[in-house]
């Protein structure tokens, strides 16, 4: 059993695979490979971005999701996206979509690029409880005017998405995993600690710089995932570090997938598929 405010020590160190996915979108994938292909309650991650627009305009036509969240989190240039709620917008620099698909929802994301021809962002998918797979889609957009930016002492920076950090709360509420999503930027040689609910997964995604995660040290791009204990402990070296803190409580589940489904059985996956074929996919609307 972990001691008390133990400092959580990394006991994997995953390098992001390229792949393609949608129409022709270039990533990096750190979850959902043979590497790591699941971190209960985390399905996939994903990092897109590029300077080149061949590697991203092609986007992600319309395609279905059932039993999953996704949540995208813009860096540079923005995503358009439609739904088969109604729900259509932009989602640009330092925005958030926390879409839950529950019992199914269509939607399209089209990369758009910035003044520079840079987009880039970050997908997580995080799965559901059996009780919570066919509930209503829910969909967020939260604006990167409403999450809250704090600079507990010089040299750090971090944005609360969703949890809590020096007693501010993140906007994305009601999530089933009760997550903790940061994202922290340190000066060099600045140290971050926090506190991370013991029966949590959790991990980092280090996009730029490096520095001492807990005892081990890494550069980006990098996932790293941490032990048993309560406490993150992160020192930048000379350049900084920037990173994602991301955690979540674990399902215990059986999980069955086939692309965008994610049920706890075959027999569900099947009806997902010969819903789509019927045209019954769509629960809500």
């Amino acid at each position: 059993m972990a001691e008390i405010n133990s400092i959580r020590k990394v006991i994997n160190s995953i390098e992001p695979q390229s792949v393609m996915e949608g129409a022709g979108v270039r990533l990096r994938r750190s979850i959902a490979t043979r590497q790591l292909d699941y971190l209960d309650p985390f399905l996939l991650f994903d990092h897109f971005g590029s300077h080149d627009p061949v590697d991203y305009m092609a986007g992600f036509p319309m395609h279905p999701h059932r039993g999953i969240e996704t949540v995208t989190y813009m860096q540079a240039g923005s995503v358009r996206h439609t739904d088969s709620l109604g729900n259509s917008g932009v989602i640009k620099i330092g925005d958030v979509q926390w879409m839950t698909s529950g019992s199914g929802i269509m939607h399209e994301e089209m990369p758009q690029q910035g003044p520079d021809g840079h987009m880039e962002g970050f997908q997580l998918w995080v799965n559901l409880p059996a009780i919570l797979k066919m509930s209503a889609p829910r969909y967020q957009e939260i604006l990167a005017g409403s999450i809250p930016e704090i600079m507990p002492e010089p040299g750090i920076h971090v944005k609360v998405i969703a949890g809590e950090y020096a007693g501010q709360r993140g906007p994305a509420t009601e999530i089933a995993a009760d997550p903790t999503y940061l994202d922290v930027a340190l000066d060099p040689a600045a140290s971050f600690t926090t506190r991370i609910a013991a029966d949590h997964t959790a991990f980092a995604y280090l996009y730029f710089g490096d520095g001492d995660f807990g005892g081990t040290f890494a550069s980006a791009t990098r996932l790293l995932i941490f032990g048993a204990g309560e406490t993150i402990q992160v020192t930048a070296d000379k350049i900084g570090a920037k990173f994602l803190l991301i955690s979540g409580k674990p399902l215990g589940e059986p999980i069955a997938r086939y692309g965008p489904f994610v049920m706890n059985t075959q027999q569900e996956i099947m009806e997902a598929v010969k819903e789509l074929r019927d045209g019954t996919f769509i629960k809500h609307g």
